[in-house]
């Protein structure tokens, strides 16, 4: 039997951990090279950790839909980290319109009134008149899903997990490198640009959530995620800069307008956290599988980290192992093309 064949994996986001679980399923020798000193320190450790495809539909590409289905399988069935409880969709009396409008163009949702919306959260009785209801829909903590992926990753003999290393200080050169550095590979990416985040973390014992909430507004969608033990994320701004760490004054005042109006008592919580990633994203905002030799850099997730990440994982491996083309992710974007 010959040599096993070498996969470099660069990054340990959610992008690197699941391509390096997807290649050691498939037999695959894995090296993971991150350059911080644990798993999941960069901007996936900020994500909402929402899988909801359907929602998404309403303001992606159908890629990011079909995507988001594969993905939604890995994170509630093969690594089982995600609660699939469904999603709920809100919007004020005087955004009501919004609702309308964003029920025209997702997919997989059920109306409901303010009884049903009371009996799925006791703790919204009377809040909302109406909702959407995405049942099959699920969420995950990131930080704790990414832990989780790295300790099953560890449990592989053919897995070496390298923390606190750059990939230059590689002592062995590999048969196939995977980039998933994400807005660091601008060196080797130029069109890669970098959308800014921003969240906040409540604590309270007043309010308990058991699946997301998205608040719609005609200027920008909120999410409000719970993380048990009475934390709640919430997120979703998305700024055109790549300024990191930094929570503007109007992203906080947003976010907790948004909590406010979702629950009351979200005034008396106690802010634990805040933070700002930049994450990757192409000029069309969908994600990319970029060959060059045998160098494949995948990135541009965008806001979808955890929904296409492990759907872009098996192409990876298909196309190491099969020489397999995906042309939604691999072809030239047009404007690249018109440039060229």
């Amino acid at each position: 039997m010959g040599k096993a064949m070498h996969i470099r994996v660069i990054g340990a986001g959610v992008a690197g951990l699941t391509v390096a679980f997807e290649c050691a399923q498939a037999g695959l020798t894995v090296e993971l090279l991150e350059q911080h000193e644990g798993p999941g320190l960069g901007c996936s450790s900020l994500a909402g950790g929402m899988l909801a495809p359907w929602c998404e539909a309403e303001s992606t590409e159908k890629l990011i839909l079909d995507f988001g289905l594969e993905s939604l399988q890995f994170w509630t069935k093969t690594i089982a980290v995600a609660s699939q409880r469904g999603s709920l969709v809100v919007a004020s009396a005087r955004d009501r319109p919004e609702l309308t409008r964003f029920a025209r163009r997702a997919a997989g949702f059920e109306p409901i009134d303010a009884a049903r919306i009371a009996a799925l959260e006791p703790d919204l009785e009377g809040r909302f008149d109406g909702a959407l209801f995405f049942p099959s829909e699920a969420h995950l903590d990131p930080r704790a899903a990414m832990a989780g992926l790295a300790a099953r990753l560890a449990g592989f003999s053919t897995v070496t997990l390298r923390f606190g290393m750059d990939a230059a200080q590689a002592p062995e050169s590999a048969d196939w490198t995977i980039d998933c550095r994400g807005l660091a590979a601008q060196d080797a990416l130029p069109d890669l640009r970098g959308v800014k985040g921003e969240m906040l973390v409540l604590a309270t014992k007043e309010i308990v959530l058991t699946r997301p909430v998205r608040l719609l507004h005609p200027r920008q969608p909120v999410y409000i995620v719970p993380r048990g033990d009475g934390r709640f994320m919430i997120g979703a701004t998305m700024i055109e800069n790549e300024e990191p760490g930094r929570i503007t004054a109007r992203a906080m005042l947003e976010l907790l307008n948004a909590a406010y109006c979702v629950h009351p008592a979200f005034a008396e919580a106690e802010i634990v956290e805040t933070g700002a990633g930049v994450r990757p994203a192409f000029p069309d905002n969908l994600p990319k599988i970029r060959r060059d030799g045998r160098k494949l850099y995948v990135n541009g997730l965008y806001r979808h980290g955890f929904l296409v990440a492990p759907a872009l994982a098996r192409r990876v491996v298909q196309i190491i192992l099969e020489n397999a083309y995906f042309p939604e992710v691999m072809d030239a974007h047009p404007c690249e093309r018109q440039s060229a």
